[in-house]
C-alpha cells in the first residue's frame, strides 16, 4: 500500500524549493505514490488516552516557483495509527522546545517509523555527538571560561568560536590570535545562550571548501564541496558559499567507514556530516541535514530516492 508521510517542518511557503532537502524529499515520496500530510510542531498533542496527535494538512508538491504546494482542509490525525512514516524536518535551534517533540514522537515507536530516530536525535546535537569522534577532529575546547579560551589560543593561536547548538552557519566569529575582543565576545555569547560554547583553532583550509557527505543508513551517498564567499571563512551555502562537485578522500572514506555502522543502528538514516581540508570532522547534522539537492545536481544521483529505499526496507 502507498505509504502515509506526516512531515513534522517549518511552513512550506518559506521554503526555497531549488536547494531544500525536505521538499526534495516530498516531492520523492509523492512520486512513488506517498500520501503527504504538513504540521508544524507546535501543533503536537498528547491526548488524556496517550495517543500523539497532529493537526495537519494533506499537502501536493509541485516544482513550481512560488505555486510549489497545495494543502487541503486541517485534520486531526493520529500519528501513531494513521501514519507509517514521520519525517522529524524542523529547522534547529536544538532547544528544549526541539527535545520536547522528541520525547512525545519516541511514544509512537512500534507504530510509525520516525525518520531520523527522536531518541537518537535527542541524544547527538550536531556538536556534541561528533565528540565521539575526536580522533578525527581538530583539537576542540567546550566552555563558557574566557581563561579557558585563552590558554587554548596560547597553543593553537587564531581560534573559530561557535554556539553549541548553532546551526546553519550562524554566529560563528573568527577570533585572531591575539585573542581581541575575545572578552566581549564571550560577554556575549554567554548572555546569549546557557550553553558552554565550542571553540576550534581557525583552519587555513577551510578557504578550500568544507565539505559535506551525506550517508544513507550508514552508507555514503554523495558529498559536495562548499567554498565560502568573497570576504567569509564560512562556507554554508545559507550564508552565501558555493558548492562544487567532489570526491572522498582516503580520511574521508575512513571517518565514513568507522561511523556508518552506529549511525544506522542508531536509526540515523538521513546524515550529513562536515569535513574540512580532506580530514577534519566537525559536525554530525541529525537534526534536518541538508545538501542532498546539490549532491544530486552534480552526481546525477537521487538521494532522496535512496533515502525512502532505506526507510521502505526498514518498514519492511
Amino acid at each position: 500500500m502507498p505509504l502515509r508521510v506526516a512531515v513534522q517542518m517549518d511552513p512550506l511557503d518559506t521554503l526555497n524549493i531549488a536547494g531544500d532537502s525536505s521538499f526534495a524529499l516530498m516531492l520523492s515520496a509523492q512520486q512513488r505514490g506517498a500520501s503527504l500530510y504538513h504540521y508544524d510542531v507546535g501543533s503536537l498533542t498528547l491526548d488524556a488516552d496517550d495517543r500523539l496527535i497532529a493537526h495537519a494538512n494533506p499537502v501536493t508538491v509541485q516544482r513550481v516557483e512560488g505555486d510549489h504546494f497545495t494543502m487541503g482542509e486541517t485534520q486531526r490525525i493520529d500519528l501513531g495509527r494513521d501514519i507509517d512514516v514521520v519525517l522529524m524536518r524542523q529547522d534547529p535551534p536544538f532547544h528544549m522546545g526541539y527535545i520536547t517533540a522528541t520525547h512525545l514522537l519516541e511514544r509512537i515507536e512500534g507504530e510509525t517509523l520516525v525518520v531520523n530516530n527522536p531518541v537518537s536525535v535527542r541524544n547527538a546535537p550536531e556538536k556534541v555527538m561528533v565528540l565521539d569522534y575526536r580522533h578525527f577532529m581538530p583539537p576542540t575546547l567546550v566552555t563558557r571560561s574566557v581563561d579557558e579560551v585563552r590558554r587554548f589560543q596560547r597553543e593553537h593561536g587564531a581560534v573559530v568560536v561557535k554556539p553549541i547548538h548553532g546551526n546553519g552557519g550562524k554566529a560563528i566569529f573568527r577570533v585572531p590570535a591575539d585573542g581581541d575582543n575575545l572578552s566581549a565576545l564571550f560577554e556575549v555569547f554567554n548572555q546569549t545562550w546557557p550553553e558552554p560554547h565550542m571553540v576550534q583553532p581557525f583552519l587555513p583550509e577551510v578557504a578550500q571548501g568544507d565539505k559535506r557527505i551525506v550517508l544513507v543508513d550508514g552508507e555514503v551517498a554523495g558529498a559536495i564541496n562548499r567554498k565560502p564567499g568573497e570576504g567569509e571563512f564560512r562556507s554554508n551555502l545559507a550564508v552565501g558559499g558555493s558548492a562544487e562537485a567532489t570526491t572522498l578522500t582516503p580520511r574521508e572514506e575512513e571517518i565514513c567507514a568507522e561511523m556508518g555502522p552506529r549511525l544506522k543502528e542508531l536509526g540515523l538514516i538521513f546524515v550529513g556530516i562536515d569535513v574540512i581540508g580532506g580530514q577534519w570532522l566537525t559536525e554530525i547534522n541529525v537534526t534536518s541535514p541538508t545538501g542532498i539537492v546539490a549532491i544530486d545536481r552534480y552526481n546525477g544521483t537521487d538521494t532522496p530516492g535512496m533515502i525512502w529505499d532505506a526507510i521502505e526496507a526498514r518498514l519492511a
